[in-house]
């Protein structure tokens, strides 16, 4: 068969231009690149993760610290008296609280340490104590004395448990403290931090009792410090 003779306009696919001399375009070229620096960033990441776990357990097997020590080794409960009509608690409480600081290399500075007292979950006493600071495998007896009277509202399931344990003649008290504390390594002291320590279910005989207080709590008693 013949060929037609092309004449008039042709409708076929348009034909790109020509590329410049020299380029050269690779297929998925930015989209490797954008991989490669990915991976650079998650190298980078986990070096500096076990960089900074081998510098901590580093520090960890020189130093090996440890957490300070509460402990509530003498308690004298003399008065513990609440008066229904004007609701008010009258109190005299002692206590002897050892600390310890068993580590070799850290010392402590308290810059401050407030003592609280509860009963049945109500603050009814609060004292400050004077700052000080602890050397390595040290202790320090702190003294805490809550005396005088206060406020104390009881509904009528508080003022039952404390009718009881008027008949028991013990009395369960928490005494907390809050801290303002500074650790000293070397010539090196960290930022201020406010560990919590808690003394919890002392159970104290009124001194003044003349029955029998059979289910008082054995001194002495540790107390939990937290973070």
């Amino acid at each position: 068969m013949a060929e037609q003779p092309l004449n008039g306009a042709f409708y076929g696919p348009s034909v790109p231009p020509p590329a410049p001399k020299g380029y050269f375009r690779r297929p998925g070229h930015s989209r490797g690149c954008g991989c490669c620096l990915l991976s650079f960033v998650v190298k980078v990441i986990i070096a500096i993760i076990v960089i900074l776990g081998i510098a901590a357990l580093i520090f960890w097997l020189i130093v090996r610290p440890r957490a300070i020590k509460f402990h509530v080794t003498e308690a004298s409960l003399t008065r513990f008296e609440h008066t229904s009509p004007d609701n008010i608690l009258r109190y005299n409480l002692a206590l002897t609280v050892p600390v310890r600081n068993p580590n070799k290399r850290i010392g402590v500075y308290y810059d401050r340490i407030d003592a609280h007292a509860y009963y049945d979950g109500k603050r009814f006493s609060s004292t400050t104590l004077a700052p000080f600071y602890q050397g390595h495998k040290n202790t320090t007896v702190l003294r805490p004395m809550f005396q005088g009277q206060n406020l104390v509202m009881f509904n009528a399931g508080e003022l039952r448990t404390y009718n009881e344990e008027s008949i028991a003649g013990v009395y369960n008290i928490e005494i907390k403290f809050r801290l303002r504390v500074r650790f000293k390594l070397g010539d090196l002291k960290s930022r201020r931090v406010k560990p919590k320590v808690n003394c919890e279910d002392i159970r104290l005989p009124l001194s003044t009792f003349n029955g029998t207080t059979t289910s008082a709590t054995v001194l002495p008693l540790k107390c939990d410090f937290d973070f």
